[in-house]
């Protein structure tokens, strides 16, 4: 591991520490998990690039308005409950609910922080990974910046890559360009990695602050924490058990991972599916 204590010392280096559990990343990115699960699923079924505007809690059915964001047009579909596999505090500050959810499950969405949405990521690729050949991981930690972690992002058979999350609050971030957070992560790779950091093929940055399908205003301090998940739905009133949330966020043991969201999601549709038996 490359180390950075301060701007006045050389990176220097140590050993690393393993990670317990084991962290695993899937091949091809997590867009193969995308669309091996969108292979599946009938076409008829799909409502893509639809933006969610209203969720209507009728006596039989619950109405969802939609908008098509690439014709603008407006639609509505019915259905019998609601799964919300956003975030909670995403799901209250996007979709207007009608009638409103009930004040205090309003307030518990509101409150939970949503895992990514104040981070940022920088990613260089190259043709190889040159750093292995220092002896060194891929991993690497900074008080300088502008990056605090870096890791090995390499695929097997594929491109080297080095990644690394921003420390600069959100807030201060969105002041800067892209290009110029660039120019910084980049001189922050040579200083650590050496001159061979330069001849990356492509460089990305991803500021999920800025994502409107991630985060809200809310979501822009970095010391949000995350504690007790949310309840999934109404425990009361008409919302009862016509709309459950399955977003990692509600999660009671990993919330914010791809675990959380398949342990919420379990849940929640186990739950759906034995009230349908009575």
């Amino acid at each position: 591991m490359v180390v950075e204590r301060s701007p006045n010392e050389p990176p220097t280096t140590m050993r690393g520490f393993a990670s317990s559990p084991a962290s695993m990343r899937l091949k091809g990115g997590m867009g193969t998990l995308i669309r091996a699960i969108h292979d599946r699923l009938q076409s008829q079924e799909l409502y893509v690039s639809a933006k969610v505007k209203s969720i209507r809690n009728e006596s039989q059915m619950v109405e969802i308005t939609y908008c098509d964001t690439q014709s603008g047009s407006e639609h509505t579909v019915n259905v019998d409950h609601v799964f919300l596999a956003l975030p909670p505090r995403l799901a209250v500050n996007r979709i207007q609910f009608i009638p409103p959810l009930p004040k205090t499950l309003t307030e518990q969405w509101q409150e939970t922080a949503t895992w990514m949405a104040p981070h940022a990521k920088y990613i260089a690729v190259y043709d190889a990974p040159f750093w292995r050949e220092q002896g060194l991981s891929g991993d690497a930690r900074s008080a300088r910046g502008p990056m605090v972690e870096i890791h090995d992002a390499s695929m097997p058979g594929g491109k080297a890559a080095l990644f690394g999350f921003l420390g600069i609050p959100a807030n201060y971030r969105k002041e800067l360009s892209v290009e110029e957070i660039k120019v910084h992560c980049r001189a922050q790779m040579t200083r650590l990695f050496g001159p061979d950091a330069k001849n990356f093929v492509a460089d990305v940055f991803k500021d999920w602050a800025q994502d409107e399908f991630t985060a809200t205003e809310f979501d822009l301090d970095m010391t949000s924490e995350h504690g007790r998940a949310p309840d999934i739905t109404a425990i009361s009133g008409v919302w009862k058990q016509r709309m459950t949330g399955v977003g990692s966020e509600w999660s009671a043991q990993f919330p914010g991972y791809v675990a959380g969201a398949i342990e919420a999601a379990s849940i929640g549709v186990k739950g759906y599916l034995e009230r349908r038996k009575i």
